[in-house]
């Protein structure tokens, strides 16, 4: 096969990209590991910025969004035992975030993309990528038990920080991996119980983070803080619903416990590759960066990069010039660093720190105790601190 752009990876920000290129005229194949039904069940979550769900909708992509999806304008912040509303969409002129899962919007894309008539291509993973500092590069991959081969101007890598596109970029020595990990991770859970709250609800507790959402009327999702290394069996459901209630529960507005149904450890690290483009071969998404989830950035990150990828697609297109495509990285790398920073930030604010003696750990509690009252004040920082929540602006794409 021969196309303009080869996506590898069919999760958001692949089928994402899919659906800008049709609609502008450039032609692409989408190839995807797994198989259909795996894709549209993988569980993520989904808080999406104003400029994400803006991109959806004028890609005709939020249909389902615009009924389901839960708005946010805010967040509810509990520390010292009492409950603070913060209002992001008052402080940054309506801004909102959007609860809406991952699954259901890969559901949505693939059912667009499979509607525009874009070959999209399950059980066939990308086994190398050649040729990239030629024209016409060229993907390697395995079909119904054989190889075979996709010849594209383009390659974009959308298909992880394991994928194959990061491999083949890094191994041509010319970008550098950034990396940082973090001495504790997240216990996720799902349980069969109403949500306290509609919005999310964050704690930064002396016993270390916690986090409340709700998935669906009757299911509750929530985060603990817990040791890098943690084996989800470590965690009974009794113990469970004791660390949230001492985190999360304050007088008068207490959790909803139910039969916790799922559970899995989440590693937090910050990854960064640099520059994300090599050739004809473009990354985003996981592939090019990896954020700690605390600050909810990781989907709204790719969906900038395949704005900012599509956009330059589609003026190639128009004008032959690849003049913003040669700034593919750099225009992605200013938002990316940006948004590491605030994920970073935030994790450091909100986690406490472990093996440190006593005195240490009250030292640092009551700096992070002393940030906290700030952001819960009509204050500078609480203004920007809304701003890189709600999201740094992300242009709709003009195609």
């Amino acid at each position: 096969m021969r196309t303009t752009v080869g996506i590898i990876g069919a999760g958001p920000a692949g089928l994402l990209l899919a659906r800008l290129l049709r609609r502008a005229g450039v032609d692409c194949v989408v190839l995807e590991a797994r198989d259909r039904e795996y894709v549209e069940r993988r569980q993520r979550a989904a808080l999406l910025e104003q400029g994400a769900v803006d991109v959806l909708r004028a890609c005709g992509a939020a249909d389902r969004l615009d009924r389901e999806g839960v708005r946010h304008d805010g967040f509810e912040l509990r520390h010292r035992g009492r409950r603070h509303r913060f209002g992001v969409a008052a402080l940054t002129g309506g801004r909102a975030n959007t609860l809406y899962p991952q699954t259901e919007i890969v559901k949505d894309l693939i059912a667009l993309v499979t509607a525009d008539g874009t070959p999209l291509l399950f059980d066939s993973p990308v086994t190398a990528v050649e040729g990239l500092d030629g024209d016409r590069p060229v993907l390697r991959y395995t079909r119904d038990g054989g190889e075979e081969t996709l010849e594209c101007s383009y390659v974009a890598g959308c298909d992880g920080s394991f994928g194959a596109a990061r491999r083949a970029l890094l191994a041509t020595g010319a970008a550098r991996l950034h990396e940082r990990g973090y001495p504790y991770a997240w216990l996720g859970v799902f349980a069969d119980a109403p949500p306290a709250s509609d919005e999310l609800i964050l704690s930064g507790h002396e016993r270390g983070f916690a986090l409340h959402s709700m998935r669906s009327p009757e299911v509750s999702r929530h985060y603990l803080q817990v040791p890098a290394g943690t084996a989800p069996e470590d965690w009974p459901d009794d113990r469970i619903w004791a660390e949230l209630d001492a985190r999360l529960a304050v007088p008068g507005s207490p959790l909803h416990h139910g039969p916790v149904t799922a559970k899995s450890v989440i590693p937090l690290r910050g990854q960064v590759v640099e520059p994300m483009r090599y050739g004809r071969l473009l990354l985003a998404g996981d592939a090019a960066h990896l954020v700690p989830p605390t600050g909810a950035k990781g989907l709204n990150l790719a969906f900038a990069d395949v704005v900012t990828m599509a956009r330059g697609l589609a003026h190639r297109r128009r004008t032959g010039s690849t003049a913003l495509l040669d700034r593919y990285s750099e225009l992605c790398l200013r938002r990316v660093w940006q948004v590491q920073e605030f994920s970073h930030a935030m994790t450091l604010l909100l986690h406490a720190a472990p093996d440190t003696d006593a005195a240490t750990d009250a030292y640092e509690h009551r700096l992070r105790t002393a940030r906290l009252d700030r952001l819960t004040a009509p204050t500078a920082a609480a203004a920007e601190f809304a701003e890189n929540y709600a999201g740094l602006p992300m242009d709709a794409p003009l195609i």
